[in-house]
């Protein structure tokens, strides 16, 4: 590190990370979904933070997921060309659904159409990803940032199991611009899952994620903006749209962007005295163990009937939505059974036992990164409980195979309880660790 200039230092990279070729679109179970074109390109978006020789990087992912095992193999290149440590490198997957194949899920094996990870997208993503962080702590100038909160409710969607059900409506903003007041970066942090584009679009896509960054792109000339999906597992536009449509990833994307803006411009609290920190802890995990084979044979026969009774009677399409997941699910566990009895669960189970827990301090603010899909009911207990105020980014630095539910949505099952690996324990286990990491951090 070079501490020769003191006060924040930043700079943004970019990189194209869309498939160079037809491939698989991963996200939906049962959907032969062969890309057919781009409708918009897929992206590694990179913000590096410097501060007396202290770093920062964020990489924002337009995948669904990224894995532990590339996340180490990708830092451990970037570490080459830059010098940077790996505990400073955060790496995020928005999500989406609309992109490439690349983890490797169990409870997908029984899946006839979904084919195995390309070993060499993978390579592509990982030196896209590298150039961006390259460019992007290349190009590092002096700087300062503000950080602000925007009140997105209602814009993007909100609780998928329940209509009343727990949301987190607020967007955490960090605008980062020269010391001329020239933008150089938003970071963005709000969790939603960006589901808009289901089954039938055959096209790669960031979803509303890319509507979002455009506009806010559009408002400050000059910057990138790196996009952090927060806690997602229940939050779903489902509620909020009117049909799965580039139409409504376009208008759920611009109002979530244009609220964003709104409170950007609203902010004047810029500082060059913004200290910049990493730290890093391992968490051991205890999986759960999943049904034998005729309970989870029962278990889909309910959900069947339960779902079909709903498309009968004209039930509303998010509760027809939520039934047809939780058949999803039910066959994915009946996959995971089969894994017990084989042993397989037992193999995955200790793969996944050690899980990392990153935190970054960004001035005044904490980020904390976390793997897998975690209930917005976690992150707001970050929210309320760390002694900084502080976010929190998931899918970053790996996957869980699945999700991490409450304890409320695991007594009631449903597809995100079934789709686990972890049991909600595991939820209260990462806060816990993560509230003493962030009371520690200087």
């Amino acid at each position: 590190m070079d501490p020769s200039t003191g006060g924040l230092r930043a700079g943004f990279g970019r990189r194209n990370i869309t498939p160079p070729e037809p491939c698989f679109l991963v996200g939906y179970p049962h959907a032969e979904r062969t890309s057919t074109g781009v409708h918009d390109p897929l992206f590694a978006s990179v913000l590096c933070l410097e501060n007396e020789g202290s770093p920062a990087v964020l990489v924002s992912l337009d995948v669904l997921f990224v894995t532990a095992e590339w996340t180490r193999d990708c830092r451990e290149v970037i570490s080459r060309q830059t010098g940077l440590p790996a505990e400073a490198i955060l790496i995020s997957a928005t999500h989406t659904h609309s992109g490439p194949h690349t983890a490797e899920i169990l409870a997908w094996r029984d899946d006839p159409v979904v084919p195995p990870v390309n070993p060499n997208y993978l390579a592509f993503l990982r030196e896209q990803t590298a150039d961006a962080v390259l460019e992007a702590w290349q190009s590092r100038q002096p700087a300062e940032g503000a950080w602000v909160t925007a009140d997105v409710r209602g814009l993007a969607g909100g609780n998928r199991l329940d209509p009343g059900g727990v949301e987190d409506p607020e967007a955490g903003l960090l605008l980062v611009q020269s010391e001329k007041g020239r933008p150089l970066a938003v970071l963005s942090i709000y969790g939603m899952h960006p589901t808009v584009l289901h089954e039938d679009s055959t096209l790669f896509s960031s979803d509303f994620i890319g509507f979002t960054r455009q506009t806010i792109e559009a408002a400050f000339p000059g910057a990138g903006v790196v996009y952090l999906n927060g806690a997602c597992g229940n939050q779903s536009p489902r509620r909020a749209v009117t049909a799965q449509t580039f139409a409504e990833a376009a208008r759920i994307g611009r109002a979530l962007g244009e609220s964003m803006v709104e409170a950007l411009l609203g902010n004047k609290q810029f500082t060059r005295e913004f200290p910049v920190g990493h730290a890093m802890c391992t968490l051991q995990l205890e999986g759960k163990r999943f049904p034998a084979w005729p309970e989870a044979g029962a278990n889909l026969a309910r959900a069947r009937a339960h779902y079909e009774r709903l498309r009968a009677k004209g039930a509303p399409n998010g509760a027809v939505r939520t039934a047809e997941c939780t058949v999803f699910g039910a066959e994915e566990v009946l996959t995971l059974a089969k894994a017990e009895q084989s042993g397989d669960a037992d193999a995955l189970r200790e793969k996944y036992r050690s899980q990392e827990i990153q935190i970054l301090r960004l001035g005044e603010r904490m980020v904390a990164a976390w793997p897998g899909e975690f209930f917005a009911e976690y992150g707001l207990q970050i929210k309320r409980r760390a002694a900084r105020r502080s976010f929190l980014v998931t899918m970053a630095n790996g996957e869980l195979q699945g999700y991490v539910v409450t304890p409320e949505a695991e007594a009631a099952g449903g597809y995100e309880a079934q789709m686990s690996l972890f049991p909600a324990s595991a939820g209260a286990a990462f806060v816990e660790a993560t509230v003493s990491m962030i009371g520690e951090m200087r």
